[in-house]
């Protein structure tokens, strides 16, 4: 195709140009699929035809090739662009930086109340809320503990509580590797009673949760119990209240 389109061009005693047509032009046209290239490319050899055979007289075969290679090479479709793109790192504060993990166990994590389809009858029912790392966290600076969970995917917060030592971790139903219990969690952004219900992957690993939560909470109870600072407003006795009044429901 390129060799009579040479022809015709007057441009067939350029022995050279043959080797320049098959690793410059003759790919570039030749990608039928890029109709703007090909467009481009066949102006430039039409309107510079003529000048091209002229220039070819003068100059040496090798400098002419050259210089042919250069125009032609930056619309070869077979040249490929490396692009690379820098990213900048971005800090994620989770607000975990200044504690310490005191225990992780891999569980799921099951809350007992409406869903959004029940929302207002009154009908509770246990909902899954994810798996992942069930965890105690103790402050380094104020040395208070609480319970942490996100799901391990999404690193969603879905459960979120001081160790209060008051809470108590009860059997669940027909399963020795879960545990339930009642607390004010802080997961949603609000403080809500709510029931959670924590499935291990077997029973040991349940009570090895179990003795530790309730070792921490004695370490909390003793913290809370050194404190000596006044509670003026009295948010310290209505919060008690309302967590002996907790109790662990049914299924």
């Amino acid at each position: 195709m390129w060799a009579t389109m040479m022809t015709q061009l007057g441009l067939e005693s350029l022995t050279f140009t043959s080797g320049v047509v098959a690793r410059s032009v003759d790919t570039t046209l030749g990608c039928l699929s890029c109709p703007i290239t090909f467009l481009c490319c066949a102006t430039v050899i039409v309107f510079f035809a003529s000048s091209l055979k002229e220039m070819g007289k003068h100059l040496h075969p090798v400098l002419f090739e050259k210089m042919l290679t250069s125009c032609f090479l930056p619309f070869n479709c077979d040249v490929t662009h490396n692009i690379q793109v820098k990213l900048e790192e971005v800090k994620v504060v989770t607000g975990e930086e200044e504690e310490e993990v005191l225990c992780s166990h891999r569980s799921k994590l099951f809350q007992y109340g409406e869903t959004m389809l029940d929302k207002g009858t009154g009908k509770k029912t246990w909902k899954e809320r994810g798996i992942g790392e069930a965890r105690i966290l103790r402050h380094r600076e104020h040395q208070r503990l609480r319970f942490l969970m996100r799901q391990e995917k999404t690193m969603k917060v879905i459960a979120n509580h001081a160790l209060d030592p008051r809470i108590k971790l009860e059997p669940n139903a027909g399963s020795d590797r879960s545990w339930v219990w009642s607390c004010f969690d802080f997961a949603d952004g609000e403080l809500e009673e709510k029931v959670f219900a924590l499935r291990f992957a077997n029973s040991e690993v349940a009570d090895e949760f179990k003795t530790k939560f309730e070792e921490h909470q004695k370490e909390m109870e003793k913290l809370l119990a050194g404190e000596d600072k006044a509670d003026e407003g009295g948010a310290a006795e209505e919060a008690a209240e309302a967590l002996s009044g907790l109790k662990t429901e049914d299924e």
